[in-house]
């Protein structure tokens, strides 16, 4: 095993240069090229001016040099061991411990080392919170459409997943903004950024006013919590679509009670079907764990809400809730399409298996249904998915680039973009080395995972 990682670790470094050369040869390629020139185009200046900025990028960038030439001296940076240059760019000679770095931008000025720094962080957060939920919901929808097979549960989840599927991510983030962000509608959540500049001088974590009010979040929320798990364990599944969508109707109507002057209306009518439909649906299914999670987070919501409401002291957000308040609806975005075609795949491989003939023969046996499921078909399920699991980082990195620029988030999406747009060279070719190493390092764990999940998979 330790052989073939150090062979795949090996194998990464000739693939991030075969990348880097393409990224480099298009950019090369483009109208303008990458040159002086094409960089001070766009600036107002005096010809005087220009000729100056142009002589200035060409001895600081070697813009001057042939393409090969540059890439090359890129290559030469970013190298720890290579020639070192004098101020004027010529050879001083070579070392093997001179250090690597990634350039300074033609945009910001900086060490780009220093804005990947900065950014990368926050694309890493985005994707962390978004692959647990990814996988929490995908395994959860799949697996109970699986055992479900042609159910009512079966058939909406089907429909629901391939709408989601089939909405596009910026169409995506358009609408959310325009429904739970605009004044227009339901203003729960921020437009964009990751925190508002008031709560860099908040406490970490939210508070209120008082200790009572404090008492009264804590009760609620417990309270609304153990009702609903107590429900979701415990009541008939009749009582159980009852109180769901009676729930989620009047849930419904207090939300279409914001946005309309209306008493009762058209808008009322959609809104509690949908919700309290929504609720029975997650109410009335038989996978204990998703019914259980499921009900669970609406009673801490019912909770919160209530103590919101009740509270006469002033709260405080605190930052921990305030990023991640604005932290929802990126991840949301960023999250939705990934659940629906991993909850569909996971559908299909555990619907294969169910079928096989280990899992009948561990029934005649006497294995219960529960084992059969969990401990024999799931785990054989697995391979499937860890396959896409070597595609995902790739995808939501992809994907981070539209939601950043959405959202307004600085992260290396938007910083991505940025470099793109004005051709800045150093910082194109840097963020393409490090999406090419966090792409690479996600095949690498895949295939580890496959020797974990299944003991027939060797690497030795």
């Amino acid at each position: 095993m330790f052989t073939y990682i150090l062979r795949r670790l090996l194998l990464m470094i000739p693939t991030l240069i075969g990348i880097t050369i393409v990224v480099f040869v298009v950019m090369a390629a483009a109208p303008g090229g990458i040159s002086a020139q094409s960089l001070v185009d766009g600036m107002n200046l005096e010809p005087q001016a220009k000729q100056a900025m142009e002589d200035y990028y060409n001895r600081m960038y070697g813009l001057d040099q042939p393409p090969p030439v540059q890439y090359l001296r890129w290559v030469n940076n970013i190298s720890p061991a290579g020639f070192t240059f004098d101020r004027d760019g010529a050879i001083e000679g070579f070392s093997f411990w001179k250090g690597s770095e990634l350039g300074t931008s033609f945009r910001y000025g900086r060490p780009v080392g220093d804005l990947i720094a900065e950014r990368l962080p926050i694309t890493l957060l985005l994707n962390v919170l978004s692959i647990p939920i990814i996988y929490i919901i995908a395994i959860a929808v799949g697996v109970q459409a699986a055992t479900r097979r042609g159910g009512s549960f079966d058939t909406g989840s089907g429909v629901v997943l391939l709408g989601l599927w089939s909405v596009p991510t910026m169409l995506a983030g358009v609408l959310l903004i325009g429904f739970f962000a605009s004044e227009q509608f339901w203003r729960w959540f921020p437009t964009g950024g990751i925190n508002r500049r008031e709560a860099l001088d908040m406490t970490f974590l939210p508070h209120w006013g008082t200790a009572t009010d404090l008492l009264m979040l804590f009760l609620l929320v417990g309270l609304g919590a153990a009702l609903m798990v107590w429900l979701a364990l415990r009541a008939a599944q009749r009582w159980r679509l009852l109180v769901g969508s009676a729930t989620g109707a009047i849930l419904g109507f207090m939300m279409a009670a914001q946005v309309s002057d209306q008493a009762f209306g058209l808008l009322h009518l959609l809104l509690m079907a949908g919700v309290g439909g929504s609720l029975a649906l997650a109410a009335g299914n038989s996978f204990v764990a998703l019914r259980v999670g499921l009900l669970g987070l609406v009673g801490m919501a019912i909770g919160i809400g209530l103590a919101a409401g009740l509270a006469q002291g002033e709260f405080v957000r605190g930052f921990l809730l305030d990023r991640l308040w604005h932290l929802v609806l990126p991840v949301l975005c960023l999250a939705y399409g990934g659940f629906a075609f991993l909850a569909k795949l996971t559908r299909s491989a555990v619907l294969e298996n169910l079928l096989s003939d280990y899992a009948r023969t561990a029934r005649a046996k006497g294995v219960s249904e529960r084992d059969v499921l969990w401990r024999h078909v799931f785990r054989n399920s697995l391979l499937p998915l860890i396959t896409v699991s070597a595609t995902l980082l790739p995808s939501l990195l992809a994907g981070s680039v539209i939601v950043e620029t959405i959202f307004s988030i600085d992260g290396m999406g938007k910083l991505a973009v940025e470099a793109v747009q004005t051709r800045d060279r150093e910082l194109v070719l840097s963020v393409t080395l490090i999406s090419g190493v966090l792409t690479l390092a996600g095949y690498l764990i895949a295939d580890l995972c496959y020797a974990i999940a299944d003991p027939r998979v060797s690497y030795d």
